[in-house]
Formats: C-alpha cells, structure tokens, sequence
C-alpha cells in the first residue's frame, strides 16, 4: 500500500508520468534519397496511410515527414532519436545493424522496394567493367558502403578471387545521383561511368553513345532488395501498435502502386519536384524487374558477403537475425 501510494505521488509531481506505457503520439519519418526506390514512403505520406491503421488500432498518430536522405544522416538521426524508422540500401542498414549490435539493436522492418542498378559509360574503351584503366572514375553514392560498391566486390571476388574483392574500389568516387547523370548525359565531366537508378538510369540510357555494361540484379543472382525499413528495438517494443501500423500502411502503399501504376507514378513526379513524364514513369513501372515487396530479396547474400571480407563483424545465421518478425520476413531470404 505504502509502494502505491508513493508511485501516485511520484506521478502527481510529474516525476513518474502515469502513461508510462504508452505508445508514441508523433512519428518522425524521413523520406529517403527520394526516386522509384523510395516511392512507397511518398504513398503512405500522400494517403495518410500510417494515421488510417493507428486509428484502427485506437492509436492518434501525426507523422513528420522529413526530406532528408542519405544514409550517415538518417543513421544519425535515427540513433539520435530525432527519427523513428529509416530507409536504406541492404548494405548501410548491414553496416548499421552490426554496429549496434548489442546496444540498440537496429533490426529491419521489411522490404520496401526490390530493384537493379545500372553501370552506365559513354566511354568508347569500356566494353565491361573489366575494361577499366588508370584515370577511369565510376561514381557511386558511396565509396565502399554502396550497394554498387558491394556489387562490383562480389563481381570481383567471383571472377579474380578473394584477394582482388576491393579490385574496383579505387576507381569509384561518392558523388549524388543527379550530378553523375548530368555528367554523363553531358559528357562535360570527367567521370567514365555512374551506377544509376531509376529513373535516372534509364535517361542515361537514351542518351546516344550511352550505354549498361552492368547491372546489379545480373551480379546478384536474380531479383535483389533495393531499399528497405528498419528501426530500433526499443521502438519495436515500446510501440507495437504503432509498429503495426506503420508495417500496414506499407503494404497497402506497396499494393496501390501495383493497382494504379498511373496514379503512382503522378505521385513520384511530385515528390521529384513536377516536370517529369509520366508515361515515361509508367514504363519503369511496368517492367517486371521494378517490384514493391515487404519480403527481404538476397539480404542473407549481403550479409555474409559482408561477413566474410569484414565488413561487418557480426554474421547472421538468419533473417531472423536482422528483422523483426512478421509474415513477409518468414517467405524472404
């Protein structure tokens, strides 16, 4: 009785808030490098989809959607507090899950979106990327981290052997997206290819004199998670309606795109700013390599790629190792 009535009182004196227990009332939530990848997020934000299913479960939710991308600033602002669910490629949300491990053991949510790259040159002597030669540049988001940086490593390591993983490292160079394309559409700069996405990939490739002597879903072995979702454990446990409801919102964003490609499509035009074409984002749409799935495509194969030439510490033996659990995660590999 004396333990009651010194908790009412703790609680009466704002030291010990009666709601404890209670789930989150705002979200933050950034929205990524931005394009195709990235396209579900857009959908949960323009149709309320996150406030619709918390509502369901009785929850009162307000979502701040940030537009910031990249992944050291969502990483940052994810362990800061400052957002509560992040998007990445399969090797950042690696990098940071094994990181930590053992402190705030980061876990995926689900897939986002699986989807190739393209290494695109308009150099004359770059028939494959085994064609590269001194003073050669491919620029990549990432130096090392990358999924193109990955990918090229697997390549290597396929073709050369384990000694000569890191065989295409010293021709990359970290530059953002956009500025590769206009470089290489232009050919006033002086890079000799860029690992594109889509949508930027595929104006890279109707420009004469361009084209794809690589792509990541070839090197991978079929079609590979592009971006995906993930969170801390503390988040997990401490809101699971919440959590629920953002894993509801994303499906049925993931269904929308499926059900109306056109609309979809005028949705990521104005996520980009206006000016793009829509039948142009319907085609990238429509082709059986673009897919929005919540289930893990070849995670498991980063993963202990990444294991084995240390780039991580820790090896997972299974999915369940790195998500959290749902239905999506179990069919995923």
């Amino acid at each position: 009785m004396k333990k009651q009535i010194t908790m009412v009182l703790l609680a009466a004196a704002g030291l010990m808030p009666l709601g404890a227990n209670a789930e989150v009332s705002k979200l933050n939530i950034p929205l990524g490098a931005g394009g195709f990848g990235f396209l579900p997020l857009y959908m949960m934000k323009e149709h309320k989809l996150i406030e619709k299913y918390a509502e369901k479960a009785g929850q009162k939710v307000t979502i701040s959607w940030a537009n910031i991308g990249g992944p050291s600033v969502m990483i940052d602002a994810l362990l800061s507090g400052s957002a509560d669910f992040i998007s990445a490629g399969p090797p950042s949300f690696l990098l940071l899950w094994d990181r930590t491990k053992g402190t705030a053991n980061v876990k995926g949510v689900a897939a986002i979106s699986s989807m190739p790259m393209y290494l695109n040159t308009r150099v004359p002597h770059l028939k494959s990327i085994d064609d590269l030669k001194q003073g050669d540049k491919i620029a990549v988001t990432s130096v090392k981290s990358s999924i193109p940086s990955i990918v090229m490593q697997m390549y290597a390591m396929e073709k050369y052997g384990k000694d000569q993983v890191f065989r295409f490292d010293p021709y990359t160079v970290t530059m953002k997206h956009s500025d590769a394309a206009v470089s290489l559409i232009s050919g006033s700069g002086n890079i000799a290819a860029h690992y594109a996405s889509s949508p930027l990939a595929q104006r890279e490739m109707k420009t004469k004199g361009v084209r794809t002597i690589q792509n990541s879903d070839d090197v991978m072995g079929g079609s590979t998670t592009f971006t995906m979702v993930s969170t801390t454990t503390a988040f997990h446990d401490k809101n699971p309606k919440i959590y629920a409801a953002f894993v509801a919102a994303l499906q049925e964003a993931q269904d929308m795109i499926k059900a109306d490609k056109q609309a979809a499509a005028k949705v990521l035009i104005a996520s980009m700013g206006g000016g793009g074409d829509v039948t142009e984002m319907v085609a990238i749409l429509n082709d059986p390599s673009t897919k929005y799935t919540a289930k893990p495509e070849k995670v498991m194969k980063y993963a202990k790629f990444m294991n084995d030439i240390k780039t991580i510490k820790n090896r997972p033996e299974t999915l369940a190792d790195l998500f959290f659990p749902g239905p999506a995660i179990s069919a995923g590999n």
